[in-house]
């Protein structure tokens, strides 16, 4: 391996996270030749094929799963030996890559902004996901830094709670139960519930509620999309559970309602989670510092419960994910 160059490990673990050898030329700015030459290459050193094809996907070998855990450790070393350079002349520059659920990506923007303001040297990437697919980056290292409203149990993590995540009950401003107080949770367990799909955290808290308190809900339809979710409460298709981060300024006008629950708000927050063992780069310890403070600056939604029919006051514009 000491005769393969940087340049033959960088197009592998380009095709490894792509899945195409196309996909990878575009990226390095290479020609499909070049790239297919550099990995016959980089194989006939390892002396073990490192991908295999089947049908028109792209597969990793043992050898390649192998050899991209390696570039993985390299990589990231030679990153944070960058970052400690430029922290030893007293500047911030470096790449944060930053991973966050669904819900998340409705504050994720203001965290980021004045964040990338105070240290424009710093580049940003933003993934978002559902609670499933950030999992499965954890598990595999993906990312500097995960956020979650729930750590996971199963997986040697470390979470840092920075944020009050509320969970609310919404219902459209027609709704019978709109100006009700302290509405018994029997209640609103007759109703039609548009839920996210099982394994969200937002799914996991109602369903430890309701069994705590003996009883079940009844889903009428399971949607991943929070957006979604809010336009079929709003055509009448039934009640749902919510961040109220999940609120926000792009959503239906005058057209949802809090309501007043018993057991509601579920008091949960979010949590800044990386695997255990990990040592973060000086850039991640940076962004972790600043969210105990930045966080206290984003504001819950300014909502009451509905006294009767309107609309909840909203909070943020909708983040974009791309690269930053």
């Amino acid at each position: 391996m000491r005769h393969s160059t940087f340049r033959q490990l960088e197009v592998f673990d380009a095709i490894a996270r792509l899945g195409s050898f196309k996909r990878a030329a575009e990226e390095l700015f290479l020609s499909q030749p070049t790239v297919s030459v550099q990995i016959k290459k980089l194989s006939d050193t390892v002396g073990q094929p490192l991908f295999e094809q089947i049908g028109k996907r792209i597969f990793l070998t043992d050898a390649g799963k192998a050899l991209q855990s390696t570039c993985n450790e390299l990589f990231s070393s030679l990153s944070n030996f960058e970052m400690l350079i430029s922290d030893m002349k007293g500047l911030k520059r470096g790449r944060l890559r930053l991973a966050v659920v669904t819900t998340a990506k409705y504050f994720a923007p203001r965290l980021l902004g004045p964040f990338c303001k105070l240290y424009p040297g710093i580049d940003v990437s933003l993934k978002v996901g559902n609670r499933e697919h950030l999992l499965e980056r954890l598990g595999e290292n993906q990312d500097d830094l995960y956020i979650l409203g729930q750590p996971p149990e199963e997986l040697d993590v470390v979470s840092e709670p920075f944020l009050d995540n509320p969970l609310v009950v919404l219902a459209s401003n027609n709704h019978p139960l709109v100006g009700q107080r302290n509405i018994p949770l029997e209640r609103i367990a007759r109703e039609p519930f548009i839920m996210r799909e099982s394994g969200s955290g937002t799914r996991m808290a109602l369903e430890r509620l309701f069994q705590e308190q003996g009883l079940t809900f009844n889903v009428r339809m399971e949607i991943s999309s929070n957006e979604a979710i809010k336009q079929a409460i709003v055509g009448d298709l039934g009640i749902s559970v919510l961040s109220r981060h999940a609120l926000s300024l792009d959503a239906a006008m005058g057209q949802l309602a809090i309501l007043d629950v018993e057991h509601f708000p579920i008091k949960r927050q979010w949590f800044a989670v990386y695997p255990g063992g990990k040592k973060l780069t000086i850039i991640a310890q940076t962004f972790l510092e600043y969210l105990s403070g930045a966080a206290s600056d984003i504001n819950d939604v300014p909502c009451h419960y509905a006294e009767m029919a309107g609309a909840c006051p909203l909070l943020t514009p909708t983040p974009v994910e791309v690269d930053q």
